[in-house]
């Protein structure tokens, strides 16, 4: 099979869809694979890189795109992607379908395959691609908005820890998935008065059995949300359905009676986000302020850390990858339980239940 990646070109992102490591292992299984002129750089791998493990190194991207069978990338395709969708492509990549109706739609008119990372499911229920991500997404959350607490760049400017004779900051985080316990992981750490909320109790006692009096857990009905948020100096935003857009748990309500320069981290705005102002921002213009709460929107966090993310990420989904250029796109779907749960799109059906509810689209079982 020929495969290959592309530059991301989504603002700021930083990661690369195939490693010199992927791709040796490709190409000692017997594939071609094409990479786009300095696609790896900010990554930290070169052209070069490429080449000795077996590349071939092409100057554009439309070169890539024409010539792939599987194009393996991070972020899900751009508008301006579109025009490169063909009979016979499958795309691997994170999607958020859910919120990206436009690039359903495009897939299906161009006959275009597209799996999911976020929705490539274990038998036991784990997100393999999906959970690195969400593990780099919530530490770094967490970081995140304690610099954004600084009075300096237009916080409340407390401190997350606080200091002997003086309150530690409070924290409240929406969900105990992978996000919700890497921020919390960090948090804790940092000394911080920590809730996290979600409605499932197995989650939240593991939680209170590993943390014990360090941390508050609580169910997460409306009312406890409300307490919670309007409370809390930081909020971050970690609740993911699969294939469905996130529901809105913070309420236009509740900002009146947060505290000014409070600071809302919404992670799952790559899902739609969080909150009912929830709008999407970028690296190079990362927040945007309602009723003096300061919002980050940035869909794709781990970007910021290509070094580690573009590892991460190649270590998850080579198997599938290698899988799918070995045995091709029918068999994969056909008898592979992890990936026929991450195809979205296949041969112009939304082949998704989920997917298809929520952007109203008819649903073709596998």
């Amino acid at each position: 099979m020929i495969v290959g990646t592309v530059k991301e070109v989504i603002n700021s992102e930083f990661r690369v869809g195939l490693t010199p490591s992927s791709v040796k292992e490709l190409i000692l299984a017997g594939h071609e694979v094409f990479i786009e002129k300095d696609a790896g750089l900010n990554s930290g791998i070169s052209n070069q890189d490429y080449i000795d493990a077996g590349a071939t190194i092409l100057n554009t991207a439309k070169e890539v795109w024409n010539k792939v069978e599987l194009l393996m990338k991070v972020k899900e395709p751009q508008p301006e992607e579109y025009q490169y969708f063909k009979e016979n492509l499958t795309i691997f990549s994170f999607m958020h379908l859910s919120a990206h109706k436009d690039l359903a739609l495009a897939l299906i008119e161009n006959k275009t395959n597209a799996i999911a990372y976020e929705t490539v499911e274990t038998k036991s229920g784990i997100l393999p691609c999906l959970k690195p991500m969400s593990d780099i997404a919530g530490r770094l959350g967490a970081i995140i908005g304690a610099n954004y607490l600084q009075k300096t760049n237009g916080g409340s400017g407390v401190l997350l820890p606080g200091i002997p004779g003086v309150y530690r900051a409070n924290v409240a985080i929406i969900g105990a998935g992978n996000v919700g316990i890497n921020a919390l992981k960090i948090l804790v750490g940092l000394e911080a008065n920590v809730t996290i909320l979600d409605v499932d109790y197995d989650k939240l006692s593991h939680l209170d059995q590993l943390y014990g009096n360090k941390i508050q857990t609580l169910y997460s009905s409306e009312s406890n949300l409300e307490k919670a948020i309007t409370h809390a100096d930081l909020v971050i935003g970690a609740v993911s359905l699969k294939g469905y857009k996130t529901p809105q748990l913070i309420k236009k309500s509740y900002y009146q009676k947060m505290r000014k320069g409070s600071v809302i981290i919404d992670v799952a705005i790559d899902q739609g986000g969080s909150t009912e102002f929830s709008q999407k921002t970028s690296h190079d213009d990362p927040i945007y302020i309602v009723d003096g709460i300061i919002h980050y929107a940035v869909p794709n966090i781990p970007g910021a850390v290509p070094l580690t993310a573009t590892q991460a990420l190649n270590d998850a989904t080579i198997k599938y990858a290698l899988y799918i250029a070995n045995h091709g796109v029918k068999k994969a779907i056909t008898t592979h339980h992890d990936l026929k749960k991450g195809f979205n799109i296949y041969n112009q059906q939304v082949v998704n239940q989920n997917i298809a509810d929520t952007l109203e689209l008819e649903y073709k079982p596998i």
